[in-house]
C-alpha cells in the first residue's frame, strides 16, 4: 500500500504542476492556485508515506525481523 500512496502523491503533484503551468498560460488564478495546492498534497502524501516507512524500519530494526 505505501507504494500504491506514494505513487498517488507523485501523480498529485504532476497533476498540480500541469493545472498551475495551464492557469499561468490562461491567466487563470484560480487553476494556478488549485495547481500548487494538489503538488503541496502530493508532497505531503508522499512526506507521510516516507515517515511510515522509516517508522516501520525502526519497528523491525528492533523487534530483529
Amino acid at each position: 500500500m505505501s507504494n500504491d500512496r506514494k505513487f498517488e502523491g507523485k501523480a498529485d503533484e504532476l497533476i498540480g504542476k500541469a493545472k498551475e503551468g495551464v492557469g499561468r498560460a490562461t491567466g487563470d488564478e484560480q487553476m494556478q492556485a488549485e495547481g500548487r495546492g494538489d503538488q503541496i498534497k502530493g508532497g505531503l502524501k508522499q512526506a507521510g508515506e516516507k515517515v511510515k516507512d522509516a517508522a516501520q524500519k525502526v519497528k523491525d530494526a528492533v523487534t530483529g525481523k
